[in-house]
């Protein structure tokens, strides 16, 4: 479709919008689990494990249950 055509097919216009906003969030959150995610290692050294980098952080976004400043240290492997 070109431009003259969505000008005669206005209702179209919200549709393409709609679309094109879900696929730019599901890229998003692609790139978000391939950046942030510590199950990813983008390393190829041997020598560096990817999850000690989150040894000491919160990994979940949110959790009701559980208190994560006073859990104890994760033993070092």
């Amino acid at each position: 479709m070109s431009m003259s055509s969505l000008k005669k097919h206005k209702a179209l216009i919200p549709l393409y919008v709609c679309v094109g906003i879900g696929c730019i969030m599901a890229v998003g959150y692609t790139a978000r689990l391939a950046f942030r995610n510590p199950d990813v290692a983008w390393n190829r050294r041997p020598d560096q494990i990817s999850n000690e980098e989150y040894r000491e952080k919160q990994y979940k976004f949110y959790s009701p249950n559980i208190d994560y400043k006073n859990l104890e240290k994760a033993p070092k492997i």
